[in-house]
């Protein structure tokens, strides 16, 4: 098992810091960019009261997405790269 390593994520408008597998960085990081780039795409495209709507917002359109029509690539290791962030945000707050 490799050692995980502190990195500090910015998703909405919030810096967290977690603990990723080295492998993994740059994995997570495109995966943020695309999350935080959907996130601007729709404060443009609707109207929201707050960061928590369009966050919202890019979760539905994430999970709706099927992997064969999922233009980023998204794979297997991805996704358990993002359960696990997920589980970790969820310590945090």
């Amino acid at each position: 098992m490799q050692e995980l390593i502190p990195v500090n994520i910015v998703l909405g408008d919030r810096t967290y810091r977690i603990k990723i597998d080295s492998a993994d960085e740059q994995e997570v990081r495109k995966t943020l960019k695309l999350i935080n780039d959907k996130i601007l795409e729709f404060k443009t495209q609707f109207a929201g009261k707050d960061m928590q709507d369009y966050v919202a917002m890019v979760l539905l359109w994430f999970a709706t997405q099927s992997p064969s029509s999922n233009s980023s690539g998204l794979n297997v290791t991805l996704q358990e790269a993002l359960s696990k962030m997920e589980l970790q945000l969820d310590k945090v707050l």
